[in-house]
């Protein structure tokens, strides 16, 4: 069982930058390919970027292509989501979530979810 919380979120003009961070509770972080997915309202929940295991693979969505970056840290238990060039259909709830898988890029493939943080992009 993994537990999961964001932080992180909040208000930025577009061009601007934010960080989220995510972190696990328990001692398996390690074992589990971490991705971030967001929520605008009246839409789908889409995915953002996964990380591998070991944070040695990344992808990313074609829309966050070049202007997010993902990274973990083992050792603090937490994965990260760093936002530069913000935009204001960058605007949505983010969620972090866990897999078991090896990489994986569909809401239906992650077991874990934490509970989602805003960003909020004005124009």
């Amino acid at each position: 069982q993994v537990q999961l919380v964001e932080s992180g979120g909040g208000l930025v003009q577009a061009g601007g930058s934010l960080r989220l961070s995510c972190a696990a509770s328990g001692r398996t972080f390690s074992s589990y390919a971490m991705g971030w997915f967001r929520q605008a309202p009246g839409k789908e929940r889409e995915f953002v970027s996964t990380i591998s295991r070991s944070g040695g693979s990344t992808y990313y969505a074609d829309s966050v292509k070049g202007r997010f970056t993902i990274s973990r840290d083992n050792a603090k238990n937490t994965v990260y989501l760093q936002m530069n060039s913000l935009k204001p259909e960058d605007t949505a709830v983010y969620y972090c979530a866990a897999t078991n898988r090896y990489r994986a890029d569909r809401r239906y493939e992650y077991e874990y979810w934490g509970q989602g943080t805003q960003v909020t992009v004005s124009s």
